[in-house]
């Protein structure tokens, strides 16, 4: 832990005069809630920025970049702050927080919804059901709407509706020279390409506007647990079962360590199993009969599938990704798995080194897969699931030995996996993963980012390198 002294300072003169030409509020290191402020959802992050400028509207915004900018600070900008990476917080610089900023506002009559930087998926939920309708986005409600959209973003409805760049209509930017710019289709197209999927690496979005869906309010969803010994036969009917599902069914697939929930037995808390995650956007009436098969599948410990609330689905997750806990997580997309790599993931997850870590297949494809991979910047459209390691736990004793299952785990299914991998999915892995996420769609994310940031201020992210500059390490593998 550093203490205030240890801290590389802004000189005072210029702290205070950015403070003076500021709405909001600028946290400094021996305020007392400072450590509230730059704590983050992965508790493996541990920096300590010299200013955190907490933002209350544009002007605010505009005013943090000059400042970093003049001053040559570095710059990190924190939203929702619930990516695994962390890239949210810098040491020693300056902290751009959007979190302040939460404004929703819903045109039902267009079916828009405008939003803030600082929204969670759950705050754009609530005001968007109650007009009965919903944009993809998150399976956590946590998760911040602007870092989800800047990588792409995915959920439950991505297979009926899209990612959630593919529902962005718009967007306002601060730009590296601190001037805001609109970008759509029609206007600076280049960086609302860039935007789509672009991981920040263009300017400070400080508006988003998105189409809307009608959905709900009623949804048919849940979990179906199976006891660890019929987890790979569970996996191929799950290969099965979505080869054929339409658009509006969504199922993901785990192995994880089972909770002590009242709505399992005792005798299998905190043992291994294996679940099925379905949900259907479309009618009740429908979604029963589509998901029947798979409620009958074998013999469940307990099946949970049930009409609900698209906000408590959306909701669902929360728990078991609750902020304060260590995350290391490695990710690859993967075509429908075979056999033999579904029985290589339930020896592998007969390991799971902790009741937090999770294996999860993310179910994908749909309207996903029908925008051509060009369109935006998110790149890898085309396959069927994510798979994800999601190690999880809480000594930093232990950080060593989560790590490297991670890895090992990733690195044995390499045979099966592709080369893509969904850029929010990233830890700091480096500049060849964030090149596997982008694809061929890189070298047009270098050219946007030597027109609107060639000198790289926006660098803490999962990070293009204009062409002017080198890697400065912010991608380097730090564990």
């Amino acid at each position: 832990m550093k203490t205030e002294t240890e801290i590389e300072a802004i000189d005072a003169e210029t702290v205070t005069a950015f403070e003076e030409s500021f709405r909001g509020r600028v946290v400094l290191p021996d305020d007392e809630d400072y450590d509230e402020h730059r704590r983050i959802w992965n508790a493996m992050i541990d920096r300590y920025p010299a200013m955190i400028a907490r933002c209350a509207g544009v002007a605010d915004v505009i005013a943090s970049v000059n400042v970093a900018r003049e001053n040559d600070l570095l710059l990190s900008v924190k939203a929702g702050g619930h990516n695994v990476a962390g890239n949210a917080i810098c040491d020693d610089g300056l902290v751009v927080d959007l979190s302040p900023m939460t404004s929703v506002r819903v045109d039902p009559d267009r079916k828009t919804v405008r939003v803030e930087p600082g929204v969670t998926m759950g705050d754009l939920d609530r005001e968007t059901q109650a007009f009965g309708l919903a944009t993809p986005g998150g399976t956590v409600s946590t998760t911040g709407v602007s870092g989800l959209t800047l990588g792409g973003g995915w959920g439950w409805l991505s297979r009926r509706f899209g990612l959630t760049v593919d529902n962005l209509r718009s967007v306002d930017v601060v730009t590296a020279r601190g001037e805001l710019v609109h970008a759509s289709e029609d206007e600076n197209p280049d960086l609302f390409w860039g935007i789509r999927g672009g991981g920040g690496n263009f300017g400070i979005v400080t508006a988003f506007e998105f189409d809307c869906h009608e959905v709900g309010p009623t949804v048919l969803g849940g979990m179906v647990i199976h006891p660890f010994e019929d987890a790979a036969d569970l996996l191929r009917f799950h290969r099965e079962f979505t080869a054929e599902a339409p658009d509006e069914c969504c199922c993901y697939a785990a192995i994880m360590t089972a909770p002590p929930a009242p709505f399992l037995p005792e005798e299998v808390h905190g043992t291994k199993v294996a679940a099925l995650a379905p949900f259907y956007s479309g009618s009740v009436e429908a979604g029963e009969a589509v998901l029947q098969p798979l409620r009958d599948f074998g013999e469940p410990i307990v099946d949970m599938v049930q009409p609900m609330p698209y906000t408590a689905l959306q909701q669902m997750l929360d728990e078991p990704q609750a902020p304060g806990y260590r995350n290391y997580w490695k990710s690859q997309m993967v075509d429908p798995l075979p056999d033999e790599a579904i029985d290589a993931v339930v020896e592998r997850a007969d390991t799971l080194p902790s009741p937090m870590s999770q294996i999860v297949l993310e179910h994908l494809g749909g309207a996903i897969s029908r925008v051509e991979p060009d369109a935006t910047a998110y790149r890898n459209r085309n396959a069927a699931f994510s798979f994800n390691v999601f190690s999880r736990w809480e000594d930093p004793a232990a950080d060593e030995a989560h790590v490297s299952w991670a890895r090992e785990f990733h690195a044995a299914m390499g045979p099966f996996s592709s080369d893509g991998v969904a850029v929010n999915f990233l830890s700091q892995e480096g500049d060849e993963r964030v090149r596997a996420a982008y694809g061929d769609n890189h070298d047009r994310l270098v050219d946007v980012k030597d027109a609107y940031d060639p000198e790289n201020r926006f660098r803490m992210n999962q990070n293009v390198t204009p062409s002017a500059q080198t890697d400065g390490g912010a991608n380097r593998e730090q564990l």
